[in-house]
């Protein structure tokens, strides 16, 4: 296969599991269905969100599976190669409260040099963690979605930009500036933040050819975090 053929291809599979053609079709199916992402009240629907982030899982690591396959490639072999498991563990393990403590010093140092950006009195995602049930619902959720299904996905594409499209500092750029764009409903300083995480897990990815370390580190800290919103609602 010809490189600009193989860039072709690579482009295609790019936008495919970029995320934005699964959740429009996502979207508009669960609206027939009758599922609004927003509650009467404004408040975001946490049964939208369920449905959409776990049928979006599904869709994006079955995509990437046919993709590999279809290019003589295999998710272990890519993504998950059986020798970086017990490494891999350690180092998310390491990683959790090392992002956590960077997460909430980075949120508010931002708050204090530009105040403007705290665009989002209330993180609409936190604010559905206000009980026990909801708030393991959603922590199931952010870990299986934020965990699994953007590990993949960042893992895929960044595996896609350095062999087929531009190398991986292309890739590295642009997937962290879209995973922070998509968390702007959190609010501005949040997107930055979140831009900066991606980068790192990306970085992991990258060095270790390996999603092991950032998907638990990933899910980690999604988990601790609808833990703690949970508890500032509790008290």
């Amino acid at each position: 296969m010809s490189v600009a053929l193989r860039a072709r291809r690579a482009l295609i599979e790019i936008v495919a599991c970029s995320g934005i053609p699964t959740q429009l079709l996502l979207t508009g199916l669960l609206t027939l269905a009758g599922v609004r992402p927003l509650e009467p009240d404004g408040t975001l629907s946490l049964q939208f969100l369920v449905l959409m982030a776990l049928s979006d899982t599904v869709l994006i690591v079955a995509l990437v599976r046919l993709f590999l396959n279809a290019g003589g490639e295999s998710v272990r072999q890519v993504l998950l190669p059986p020798e970086h498991r017990r490494a891999d563990m350690a180092l998310g393990l390491l990683l959790t409260p090392i992002l956590l403590v960077g997460v909430s010093a980075g949120i508010g140092l931002l708050r204090w040099l530009w105040p403007a950006l705290a665009t989002v009195p209330t993180n609409p995602f936190e604010a559905l963690a206000d009980t026990p049930a909801r708030a393991l619902l959603l922590g199931f959720v952010a870990m299986v979605a934020g965990g699994v299904r953007e590990e993949v996905q960042r893992g895929f594409l960044l595996h896609r930009f350095r062999t087929d499209l531009g190398g991986p500092i292309p890739g590295l750029i642009l997937t962290s500036v879209a995973f922070g764009l998509g968390h702007v409903v959190q609010g501005w300083d949040a997107a930055i933040v979140t831009g900066g995480l991606g980068a790192v897990w990306g970085v992991v990815f990258l060095t270790r050819r390996s999603i092991g370390a950032s998907l638990l580190s990933h899910a980690a800290t999604n988990g601790l975090q609808v833990l703690a919103a949970y508890l500032m609602h509790s008290h």
